[in-house]
């Protein structure tokens, strides 16, 4: 048996004990977990905002360790082998992921709820409802990984588990919304939220070389973190001015980039409000709309936050009047692997600067609620199985 932080119904965690997952394909890896983050993602599924989930659930799809056991057909890691997992599922060998398009592999997800919503399934996702294959997370004592070969990568001891867990997820998206939105030196980049991926998107934006970067939220202990994390970081308090005019006086042909790092269950308008709450959407487009507006005419919107299905009144209009392209994707993490961890070992990129609290992963229930309702100054959690 071991412990793991299970999602037991709307806004309740419960670390229980649940069976030690077991290799049961060949090409399956076990980590011991030694260090396992709270992603604003899945505050989705704590809040019951994505269809899929099961009471019981083992939560989490931000984790590292070390391996216990490996399959037969794994070739490229081996007990005892420090390392990192990716949230996304990859098989390695489908058209998807021949094209580094990971996070879409076609083998990886079983859902059919998903491909008749969709049109196309995703890939599997670890603990990520099961719309997204059902996996398991690593909010644990221990994880299964398949394909582990793609799932894995190994880091180097001269690191610790700080400056590398997030290459399991938020790092990479904060790259890869830095990469849909082509962002290079001279841009001027808005970014929308100022949670941990909003913050290393600032960070990556900057190496990249980016004029001018803004950073959009109305939480202020969030917007005083990264005035003091982020020299040079321009700052739009949405509590106290209007998005959308405040951005046209800081820029007035709007900037060259605009980055959403929200996600859907965050509106903002009295309208979308009521019609999540009655069933007529399921995301709102209150943000997106505003990158839409404020975008420059030619510019580029990015989209990394999360959305499940459908969101009413979308401004379609300008989005094709002002020639905007639009990108938008879950994160393939394996593409930017490698790249990210030379800058991790350069010191070109520190990602630790987000880390606010580290308890042991008993803790879990009162994690969650801390990060969901921004309590005690939270900004990213770092949970700690105890070691066995």
């Amino acid at each position: 048996m071991m412990k793991a932080a299970v999602w037991v119904g709307n806004f309740k965690i419960e670390v229980q004990d649940k069976p030690k997952p077991i290799i049961t394909n060949k090409h399956d890896a076990l980590l011991r977990v030694t260090s396992t983050a709270i992603c604003g993602s899945d505050l989705h599924l704590f809040g019951g905002y994505m269809p899929g989930m099961e009471k019981g659930d083992i939560m989490g799809h931000e984790f590292m360790g070390v391996v216990e056991e490996v399959g037969p057909d794994v070739k490229s890691i081996k007990i005892g082998d420090r390392v990192v997992a990716c949230f996304d599922i990859a098989c390695g060998h489908c058209g998807q992921c021949s094209n580094k398009l990971f996070s879409e592999c076609d083998v990886t997800n079983s859902s059919d709820p998903q491909e008749d919503m969709y049109g196309h399934r995703t890939a599997g996702l670890f603990g990520f409802s099961h719309m997204t294959g059902g996996y398991a997370g690593g909010q644990a004592d221990y994880a299964r990984v398949p394909f582990a070969d793609v799932n894995l990568i190994k880091v180097p001891s001269t690191l610790t588990d700080q400056q590398v867990l997030f290459l399991s997820d938020i790092l990479c998206t904060a790259w890869h919304a830095n990469e849909l939105g082509e962002v290079k030196k001279g841009d001027v980049v808005a970014v929308w939220g100022a949670g941990p991926v909003g913050l290393l998107v600032v960070q990556c934006a900057q190496f990249r070389g980016a004029k001018r970067v803004i950073l959009i939220d109305n939480a202020k202990y969030r917007l005083e973190f990264a005035s003091q994390k982020l020299p040079g970081v321009e700052l739009l308090d949405f509590g106290e001015h209007d998005t959308v005019k405040r951005l046209k006086e800081m820029v007035p042909n709007g900037p060259d980039v605009c980055i959403e790092a929200v996600g859907f269950h965050y509106a903002k308008s009295l309208m979308s409000k009521v019609e999540m709450a009655v069933g007529l959407q399921t995301d709102p487009a209150d943000i997106i709309n505003e990158l839409i507006v404020s975008c420059r005419k030619g510019g580029i919107v990015s989209i990394v936050g999360v959305y499940a299905a459908t969101a009413n009144h979308f401004m379609i209009g300008p989005l094709m009047e002002k020639g905007l392209t639009l990108r938008a994707g879950q994160t393939p993490c394996q593409k930017y692997w490698d790249e990210l961890l030379g800058y991790i070992e350069s010191g070109k990129l520190d990602p630790t600067f987000i880390i606010s609290h580290e308890p042991p992963l008993s803790d879990a229930s009162h994690s969650y609620k801390m990060f969901n309702e921004k309590l005690d100054g939270c900004l990213k959690v770092v949970m700690h199985p105890t070691p066995a």
